[in-house]
């Protein structure tokens, strides 16, 4: 694999750590790392983050091989993982730093973005607006290092969290999985 072709993708979607399995068991995707963007506050910690006034949400970072793997096939994937249609919350995380953001790094990515985004308000298929921010990457931070896999270092406590959380129940509600 040639490293110089390796693409950058950063998506906010409530919990990252119910985000970062998704995305690592996908053929393209060279790496993930889980952090906080958006915001203002230099080197947040998750203590930063949980008050809400960073300005900044969690979100999950991804190295990705675009000739295995299209900006458009992840995108497909952040959708099929969040709620798109609730501000400054994802199922019982309540806060401006759950809220659901896709970052571009360049042009073409905004514009595959918003199509993407149309795509999904016109589908119907949340029967909501659709209320996922589209903005401009910016610094993002790496979150302490127990967040990182949290689904392979604590395989039970990430289970239950995916459950009781109401993720698991809004997905098979809305894509039958």
């Amino acid at each position: 694999m040639d490293s110089s072709k390796i693409e950058r993708a950063v998506f906010a979607g409530g919990c990252f750590w119910c985000m970062q399995h998704p995305f690592d068991e996908l053929n393209g995707v060279v790496s993930t790392v889980v952090g906080y963007t958006g915001g203002h506050k230099e080197n947040p910690t998750y203590k930063d983050i949980c008050s809400g006034e960073t300005g900044h949400t969690e979100a999950i970072e991804i190295q990705f091989d675009p000739a295995q793997i299209t900006y458009s096939q992840l995108l497909d994937a952040f959708w099929m993982n969040i709620d798109p249609t609730t501000p400054n919350r994802q199922f019982a995380d309540v806060g401006s730093q759950y809220r659901t953001v896709i970052f571009y790094h360049d042009e073409e990515q905004k514009q595959i973005a918003e199509s993407s985004k149309e795509e999904m308000a016109r589908s119907g298929i949340h029967g909501k607006p659709i209320v996922t921010e589209i903005a401009p990457a910016s610094l993002f931070y790496k979150a302490e290092e127990y967040h990182q896999k949290y689904y392979e270092k604590c395989p039970a406590r990430y289970e239950r969290y995916k459950s009781g959380s109401g993720r698991e129940r809004y997905m098979k509600k809305i894509w039958g999985k």
